[in-house]
């Protein structure tokens, strides 16, 4: 077991949604790493890809990530491949890797694109290795049937080139110790972390300030149920009506319905992008002549032609920061034969993820459990990740906790600056998976 501390930390969260890299240094606090150049948007890193042919780049495919991906994808939309929320299939057996044009790449091989194209924008800051690297990860990987080891192999593979050695820490625990900073008296805390395609819960019993170990970890739960679950259900709602699901196609003298693989992989934000290969795409074009109603077919395959992924996950995410604000909010869609101006309310949107967040709120009733505490044990509740704006998913913890205790902050970056100062930690591996 490591019991030396390091000098300078590195913590990396890599997120469904959005990345952020950290430094500390001892005695010093956390740093975030903030991109250089025209896109950049502060520390917060897109955790987005980009491809398009290019003669003059080795292997004539040329690719870039976060900001500058979508920068690439908004000029050159229909002769790009726009692919985000990777992450959500870093645990499934089922992928094997996606067919970008005429390549194919694994897992580990977008992991590292990424890591290379986020390290180039990064102005020098990630050039000099660290002592030590902390990266986060989810305490439930997204997916069906999550495997962890195959997602622990995966990461192993991406994040070799950052160095000889990754520790791995669950992400609530990173907020955790970041909130830690915050406190000037012992306190047991629940740490929710609402990601892209987790939701991740910790208990952790902070010391007084200056006691010879801050944090304890108690215990974690995690479920895969998030923020693209809750775009999913937008997209069922409001866009798959529109594409066909529901309806019918013949099969010589039967009628039958479509199959729902078709939209389950539509309304993934990690497989979309990967639905335009010649298979799929003649799939489809078999399917529309045989649907009762083509019309509909022909706008699904529309969409993925023109590649208008990422302006349907914008308007999904619009809609949602809306009604966070709002009681109602107008749902606003154009392209490919889709005209959607349809104002939707909170009260609809709550309604289409309750089954979510009863989930969710078990997942919560698990991790108390683990760690042996009930909720009159909790001192403070800190909700962090872009999915605790959520009215909604703020009521489950001021329904159980009360407001007086429930804090919030820092949504986009606390994991990676919390992961950032237990890297500097003397025993880490109290701290690793």
């Amino acid at each position: 077991m490591n019991t030396a501390g390091a000098d300078r930390a590195l913590g990396l969260d890599f997120g469904t949604t959005n990345s952020v890299v950290a430094t500390a240094g001892a005695g010093q606090p956390a740093d975030l790493i903030a991109f250089a150049g025209e896109q950049a948007t502060g520390a917060i890193f897109r955790s987005a890809l980009c491809f398009w042919h290019d003669e003059d780049v080795r292997g004539g495919l040329a690719v870039e990530a976060g900001p500058w991906a979508i920068a690439e994808y908004l000029e050159y939309p229909q002769e790009s491949r726009f692919i985000q929320s990777f992450k959500s299939v870093a645990a499934s057996a089922s992928f094997e890797h996606a067919s970008v044009f005429e390549k194919r790449y694994r897992f580990e091989d977008l992991g590292r694109m990424f890591l290379d194209k986020l390290t180039g924008h990064a102005g020098g800051r990630l050039d000099t290795r660290p002592d030590r690297i902390v990266v986060g990860r989810p305490v439930e990987y997204a997916g069906a049937r999550p495997d962890p080891q195959i997602a622990r192999t995966r990461y192993d593979l991406m994040f070799a080139k950052l160095g000889p050695k990754i520790h791995y820490v669950y992400e609530p625990l990173g907020a955790a110790f970041s909130f830690a900073s915050r406190l000037t008296k012992p306190a047991t805390i629940l740490v929710a972390d609402f990601g892209g395609g987790t939701s991740d819960f910790s208990i952790v019993r902070i010391a007084a300030p200056g006691a010879a170990r801050r944090c304890t970890p108690l215990g974690s739960a995690g479920i895969g149920i998030a923020g693209d679950r809750f775009d999913y259900r937008i997209i069922d709602q409001l866009i798959l009506p529109m594409l066909g699901k529901g309806g019918d196609y013949r099969s010589f003298d039967k009628i039958l319905e479509i199959p729902r693989s078709y939209f389950a992989d539509f309304a993934d934000w990690s497989r979309l992008a990967l639905m335009r290969n010649r298979r799929t795409m003649d799939e489809l074009g078999r399917l529309q002549r045989s649907a009762l109603d083509p019309v509909a077919i022909g706008r699904m395959i529309a969409v993925i032609e023109n590649e208008l992924g990422y302006p349907l996950y914008d308007a999904v995410g619009s809609l949602k920061r809306a009604l966070s604000a709002a009681e109602q909010a107008d749902f606003l869609f154009s392209g490919a034969g889709l005209e959607i101006a349809t104002p939707v309310t909170r009260a609809q949107f709550e309604s289409w993820i309750a089954e979510d967040l009863t989930r969710i709120e078990a997942t919560v009733d698990k991790a108390l459990a683990g760690a042996g505490v009930g909720i009159a044990d909790i001192d403070r509740v800190f909700l962090t990740g872009g999915s605790s704006l959520i009215p909604a998913v703020r009521a489950i913890f001021t329904r159980r906790f009360g407001e007086d205790r429930l804090a919030a902050g820092d949504e986009l970056t606390s994991i990676a600056t919390g992961l950032a100062l237990i890297g500097l930690e003397d025993d880490v591996e109290a701290w690793s998976d």
